[in-house]
């Protein structure tokens, strides 16, 4: 008996320690899926606050694009006008809102069709010289399978505006219209792209759809025809004799006693039978005649950007007629530098010289800088980075004094011809030597032809 007691006592414990334990498992249970309810119901509030974020800012881009001051103008009288009618039974807010809400809706079917063009921009030529104009023509398509309302195209043209009206299109159809882009300065002018222009006839929205078509027009400088034989003030074919006197050329300089390692074959015999000595000849050296053209571009070297435009155009005529001629040539300019390592940066532009046309483009797309070398200073990085030049032309504006002109001349080789060519539209033309140095001042571009011509005949 007693042992059934005890059996029966340990099974009551055992039996109310598993109904508690039993409690536990089951309350955890309850708060783990509350708990997952709590995080999907977080989940799920935060994706539709993130579809509801993008659908407004979506809608407000969409609105900012598409409605106009005055569409924005109508919609405030709209929702203000049935907000306050209704409120307040104000009849004659309530007809003002609802002939504002008309209205927007009369407006919404102008703006179909967008896409239903296709659009063809040609332009006759892709390389124009400054103050010409050019010629193309628009071709609008309807590739749609409804006709297209009448629209506009917009076609920016650098920093201007070129509009076109479209007519009515049936599907299929096209139509041709003429492109008369006016004279333009120098610079690399951007065409296109062609916008198409949705807008109603009050002008409530608007919508547009840019194509991909663009161009670059390259618009050349102004230049000169030059006389060959002043492209360098060099008349020789193979190379000009150099100071520097070698032991085998083409240029014959003197005969000079035979020193030890001198080659045989350079002996004259003559002058040795008549000196009893050894008598070699020596040569100066000659080299290919190759020539620099070196822009000023810092900004205060310039009076105005009439003057720089001269300056871009003497220094265009000099490379032009050496690429014709074959010479090799170097065109360099000052290339902007940054503001946080001004002084401590060197660097200077070099135009591709391949073709005139590739040279050319090159000019096009030049421009003055605030933060670029001094003259002097592009002189001296050319003349260490390149080969060894017979002639330097130095293209600068009417602020360079003679001073850093003879300092610029002075970073070339002694051997280096250097001429220095002024632009300042406010001086007659005149060519004066100054140290050395030729000096040409120009006050047009024709009278640069004329000065060169004058210094290859003296």
């Amino acid at each position: 008996m007693p042992d059934t007691g005890l059996t029966e006592s340990r099974l009551t414990r055992t039996s109310a320690g598993t109904l508690r334990t039993g409690s536990r498992t089951s309350v955890t249970s309850t708060s783990v899926r509350r708990q997952r309810r709590i995080v999907r119901a977080v989940v799920r509030a935060t994706e539709l606050w993130r579809a509801v974020t993008t659908a407004v800012v979506t809608a407000a881009r969409w609105a900012g694009r598409t409605v106009r001051p005055a569409g924005a103008v109508v919609v405030a009288a709209a929702t203000f006008g049935l907000i306050l009618g209704v409120l307040f039974g104000w009849v004659e807010w309530m007809v003002a809102g609802a002939a504002a809400l008309l209205l927007l809706a009369m407006s919404v079917p102008f703006l179909f069709g967008a896409r239903a063009y296709d659009v063809d921009l040609a332009l006759q030529h892709d390389r124009v010289v400054a103050g010409h104009g050019v010629t193309g023509q628009i071709v609008v398509r309807n590739d749609g399978a409804r006709a297209a309302l009448p629209g506009r195209l917009d076609i920016p043209v650098g920093r201007g505006l070129v509009e076109f009206g479209v007519p009515f299109l049936r599907p299929g159809h096209a139509a041709t219209e003429p492109l008369q882009i006016p004279p333009l300065p120098r610079g690399v002018v951007r065409i296109g792209p062609v916008t198409t222009v949705r807008s109603d006839p009050v002008g409530l929205l608007r919508r547009e759809h840019a194509f991909d078509d663009v161009h670059d027009l390259f618009v050349h400088p102004r230049t000169v025809v030059l006389p060959s034989t002043s492209a360098g003030l060099i008349r020789d074919l193979e190379g000009s004799a150099t100071r520097r006197l070698v032991d085998a050329d083409m240029s014959f300089h003197a005969i000079r006693e035979y020193v030890p390692g001198d080659a045989r074959r350079q002996v004259h015999w003559k002058s040795t039978a008549k000196t009893g000595r050894l008598m070699v000849r020596q040569y100066e050296e000659s080299r290919r005649s190759r020539m620099a053209v070196v822009l000023a571009a810092a900004t205060p070297e310039y009076a105005d950007a009439d003057e720089y435009e001269l300056a871009v155009s003497a220094a265009a005529s000099l490379g032009l007629r050496a690429v014709r001629d074959a010479r090799d040539v170097d065109v360099v300019t000052g290339s902007e530098i940054p503001r946080v390592v001004k002084g401590r940066l060197r660097a200077i532009r070099r135009l591709p010289v391949v073709s005139p046309r590739a040279m050319l483009d090159g000019f096009s797309g030049l421009d003055r800088h605030d933060n670029t070398l001094p003259v002097e200073d592009v002189c001296r990085v050319a003349s260490e980075a390149g080969e060894r030049v017979s002639i330097a032309f130095v293209v600068v504006g009417s602020a360079v004094p003679l001073a850093r002109l003879r300092h610029a001349a002075l970073a070339f080789p002694v051997d280096t011809a250097v001429a220095a060519v002024i632009c300042d539209e406010r001086a007659h033309p005149r060519m004066q030597s100054v140290a050395g140095l030729s000096v040409l001042t120009i006050g047009t571009l024709d009278d640069l032809s004329g000065l060169l011509v004058r210094g290859a005949a003296s």
